[in-house]
């Protein structure tokens, strides 16, 4: 029983190869007016209304597929622009910070390199690593100490000027107190007439400075250079060599002179802003 169904099914199966090689034979034969032909355009006629209805009624799913498509692309397309903007923003910020610094090095090399280093001195070069929490700005730390030959009062020179005196150390840091502080006065001599005075903070603007105590008679224009007098003699001695641009002169007013002995003046350094600095430091020997 069982063979004689295995037979049968073998002979359908035949059957159906051999039907199947005979239409593929007819319909090449035939071209397009063919009998086959013309059967598929009927059943292409008779489906072609569901189809059509078929494809209208799938076309909003169709259409949200492609939407959600776009949109996920869209978007990745987006946050890849924005990493892309964002390092860009980076590297434009990067590469400014060290032009700054560059520009600010090259102005603190050429100061300090136009013989303004007495001799028995060196400069030391650090940057600026703290600063005071006040709007007053009157001290800083630098990252060199004594273990770079930094001492206590020690001048300290910025990128356009004197900024300050060394006041305390440790081995790696040392804090700065800057012109500015209310506790500060420098020795300054009016360029080129030779006035001299002494340079202290206008208490209340940390932005301005007073060239006080100016002998009077002395005529002292507006826009004229204030530097360090340096001198030597006698029981006073000034910390800081002569000759080091400290600031110019914004207002002599001639009352105010008569008056108070004095006149304004502004910092050359920019003492709120500065990066690096550079201490005139003893030479230390060979050994």
């Amino acid at each position: 029983m069982y063979r004689k169904q295995v037979r049968r099914r073998r002979a359908v199966l035949l059957l159906l190869v051999v039907a199947s090689l005979t239409l593929l034979s007819l319909y090449f034969r035939e071209g397009d007016g063919g009998p086959m032909h013309r059967m598929q355009r009927g059943v292409a006629a008779v489906l072609g209304p569901f189809a059509e209805g078929a494809d209208r009624a799938l076309k909003p799913a169709r259409d949200l597929v492609n939407w959600f498509d776009e949109t996920f692309e869209a978007r990745g397309e987006n946050e890849s622009l924005q990493e892309e903007v964002t390092d860009l923003r980076d590297q434009l910020a990067e590469a400014q910070t060290k032009a700054a610094a560059a520009g600010e090095l090259g102005r603190l090399a050429e100061l300090t390199g136009g013989g303004l280093v007495p001799p028995g001195r060196e400069a030391v070069s650090a940057r600026v690593v703290g600063r005071s929490p006040t709007v007053w700005y009157s001290t800083v730390t630098i990252d060199k100490g004594s273990s770079a030959g930094v001492r206590v009062d020690d001048p300290v020179i910025a990128a356009d000027g004197l900024a300050g005196k060394i006041t305390a150390t440790t081995q790696g840091t040392a804090q700065v107190t800057l012109i500015t502080d209310p506790q500060s006065s420098v020795t300054g001599r009016v360029l080129p007439e030779g006035a001299i005075g002494v340079v202290e903070p206008n208490v209340g603007d940390p932005e301005d400075l007073f060239l006080n105590f100016v002998q009077s008679g002395e005529e002292i224009a507006e826009g004229q250079n204030v530097v360090t007098a340096g001198f030597t003699g006698g029981s006073l001695e000034s910390l800081f060599p002569p000759g080091i641009p400290i600031g110019r002169v914004t207002d002599a007013s001639l009352e105010e002179q008569q008056a108070y002995q004095r006149v304004q003046m502004r910092a050359y350094a920019d003492l709120r802003d500065m990066q690096f600095v550079q201490v005139l430091a003893e030479t230390r020997g060979d050994g």
